[in-house]
């Protein structure tokens, strides 16, 4: 959780967790961009990034270290798929 590469994989899913939020309440609406409540819209997409990086920060640790996932990627990629893992 103390890495640059932890941090960078964090950001990108709650920028991305934020995006998805974004369109979700637009498209969840009858949308008129200038009657539009930006703060509530706002507010609830960067509820949702924080949510992420909570989320991130929980996942630390639970599969491969220095990662925000809680599933293990691959043990070795170079391996071929049928070598035996000993």
């Amino acid at each position: 959780m103390f890495t640059t590469s932890f941090w960078k994989s964090a950001a990108e899913r709650a920028i991305k967790t934020v995006a998805q939020a974004l369109i979700a309440v637009l498209a969840a609406t009858t949308f008129d961009w200038f009657t539009a409540d930006w703060q509530a819209i706002a507010g609830t997409a960067a509820t949702a990034g924080v949510l992420s990086l909570l989320s991130s920060i929980a996942s630390a640790g639970i599969a491969d270290k220095g990662t925000p996932s809680i599933i293990a990627g691959p043990i070795n990629a170079s391996l071929p798929p049928d070598a035996e893992i000993v």
